[in-house]
């Protein structure tokens, strides 16, 4: 192993199973890299993996990464840049397997490692699930970076794993390259910070970003993948290869900082991050510096990913049109029962007012109302439930349209987080020549704490700013005008991060944002456990939203499943703001954003 003191380069070609195909070759001829990293998995993605591999053991893998590596590995060995990817799966041997037979058609020999031990559907047994979860597909625990480092350190060119945590694939080139160990924690956790921002590709380039509109991105129609320069304190320089769309700002790295986290804390299977600490700075245009972030010992145990086949759903959607909506709505529901033999074990009737009165489109003036059943028999919600839809057309609500023809249903997932202690979930590097490594746990590990900061300090112990109330005329209007956000899910649970633009935004969003005001101005959560959290160093505020989401993106209970627009509608919700509070402004190229 050779321990570099160089800043490393790593970008990032994939935050989802699906993303841009052409992705690994634009980065790869882009500008220099010493790595390239792929995260392909999440919730449904397991649940999808889960099916391939009931279908035929020999799948379970992002199949898209071999079409990408198909064109694009002979460069990769040419440029001699790493390449770490999680798309490994549920079998993660079986692509390594397979990376190797591509090589040979191409009459390339590269260095194919892969990491395993997170695939624990053997010993489901052994975790918490509801006995009415369904029958598991998937179980697979979150495992860390140090197994990745270990494959790097044993020359490979090219590392796949299954589950492991989304950053690892990141942190695992830097503890090679730095030659970092378990008790560097400061470092280990400037990386994960690093790796939670560009792990979601585009996201952080000016990707589904708040202000998206406003000059802040230059070319928002194909934003180019991100890339952290990170060096050997873990501090990291984000940034994107020259002459490539979007943007990188202090907005959109804030803005990916807050997805999908809860409070000061960030746990993972090698160190807590404290994102409170984190300081984001615009260096030049299109850097920008994450620095003084902190890390804390890790936990004592690990997240495990389960995904359930609970059974099967249909839908169908009735368009609702002009006058008298309620009522409409209610004989439809009526007439739809009575045409059940059976009713689903679970039967939702879901009114979207979409409707505006005295519309000038047909469109305008139209509601729509969704049935929606689930059952473990696929019989009752399949072509009996897609029947009785059908012929109630002609004897309902005057202007009765479906919204198009209905399915004859299909299966839907649950999903459910568990956790097992460390000690007890394999990690195994298996390395090019074959030899099998097992990777021990942290030596020392904590409970993690709550994600707050505890009795007005921050985690080095200095006490926390004080804001003074922002006071004076106000005008009604949208919380977007002044705040950026960003939301999504993990499970049932939504969270919404905003942020602000400068102190005197910040103090006001904190003074303002209150949980009570969130259920008033977004009433779905009225009845919901919320927790807020506030990171001030970055802006912030993080809003976490249990039961939001139903039983996951599986199941399909929700409008928008997976949260993604949640912060666009607290965006738009009005309220008194006042006139002197203005909306982010980016910094000028010359100079770092003040400290708030």
């Amino acid at each position: 192993m050779t321990v570099n003191s160089t800043p490393l380069r790593v970008g990032n070609m994939s935050g989802f199973y699906g993303d841009r195909i052409s992705a690994m070759r634009e980065m790869l001829e882009g500008g220099e890299l010493d790595v390239l990293t792929g995260d392909y998995l999440a919730e449904l993605t397991m649940l999808i993996l889960g099916r391939d591999r009931m279908k035929s053991p020999e799948l379970g893998y992002a199949k898209t990464f071999l079409r990408q590596l198909e064109d694009c590995l002979g460069l990769a060995l040419e440029k001699k840049v790493k390449i770490v990817a999680n798309a490994g799966g549920l079998n993660p041997a079986g692509l390594a397997d397979a990376i190797r037979e591509l090589g040979a058609r191409h009459g390339l020999e590269p260095k194919v490692a892969h990491v395993e031990g997170d695939d624990l559907i053997d010993r489901v047994d052994e975790l918490d699930i509801p006995a009415d979860a369904g029958l598991p597909v998937t179980a697979n625990a979150y495992l860390g970076a140090f197994g990745i480092a270990r494959c790097l350190d044993a020359g490979a060119d090219i590392v796949v794993t299954g589950r492991v945590t989304d950053a690892s694939v990141i942190v695992g080139p830097a503890i090679s390259h730095f030659g970092w160990g378990r008790d560097d924690l400061d470092a280990l956790a400037g990386a994960t910070a690093a790796g939670h921002i560009i792990e979601c590709g585009t996201q952080a380039t000016g990707g589904n970003y708040a202000f998206f509109n406003r000059g802040e991105i230059a070319d928002p129609v194909t934003p180019g993948f991100p890339i952290a320069e990170i060096s050997a304190d873990g501090t990291s320089v984000i940034t994107k290869h020259p002459g490539t769309g979007g943007a990188v700002t202090v907005g959109t790295v804030t803005s990916q900082l807050l997805y999908e986290v809860t409070g000061a804390r960030y746990g993972g299977p090698d160190v807590v991050t404290r994102l409170d600490t984190a300081r984001v700075e615009q260096e030049g245009p299109d850097r920008v510096r994450v620095s003084g972030v902190r890390g804390e010992t890790a936990p004592p145990t690990t997240k495990v990913s389960v995904t359930c086949l609970g059974g099967h759903r249909n839908e169908i959607t009735f368009l609702l049109t002009g006058l008298d909506i309620e009522d409409k709505a209610a004989l439809v529901e009526r007439q739809f029962r009575a045409g059940l033999e059976r009713e689903p074990a679970e039967l939702q009737f879901r009114l979207q007012r979409t409707d505006h009165p005295d519309a000038d489109t047909q469109a305008a003036a139209t509601a729509m109302l969704t049935i929606v059943g689930w059952d473990t028999d696929k019989d009752i919600v399949g072509r009996a439930f897609s029947d009785a839809a059908v012929a109630m057309t002609l004897s309902s609500y005057p202007g009765a349209t479906p919204s198009g023809p209905p399915g004859r249903g299909a299966p839907y997932g649950v999903y459910i987080p568990a956790y097992l202690s460390q000690e007890t979930v394999p990690h195994i590097a298996v390395l090019p020549d074959g030899t099998r490594v097992d990777i021990d746990p942290p030596v020392a590990m904590a409970e993690m704490g709550d994600g707050h900061a505890s009795d007005g300090l921050d985690a080095e112990g200095e006490a926390l700013p004080e804001f003074t109330p922002v006071t004076g005329p106000a005008t009604r209007r949208p919380l977007g005008d002044v705040l950026g956000a960003r939301s999504g899910d993990k499970g049932d649970t939504a969270n919404i991060g905003l942020w602000a633009g400068d102190a005197e935004a910040y103090s006001w969003m904190r003074d303002t944002l209150t949980v009570d005001e969130l259920r008033r101005l977004l009433p779905e959560t009225a009845d919901l456990p919320i927790e807020r959290y506030e990171l001030p160093k970055l802006g912030a505020v993080n809003f976490v939203i249990d039961g939001l989401l139903g039983k996951g993106v599986a199941h399909g209970y929700r409008w928008d499943p997976q949260a993604k627009g949640l912060a666009e509608w607290l965006r738009s919700r009005v309220v008194d703001i006042p006139d002197r509070i203005t909306a982010p402004v980016p910094p000028a190229p010359d100079r770092a954003k003040e400290d708030l």
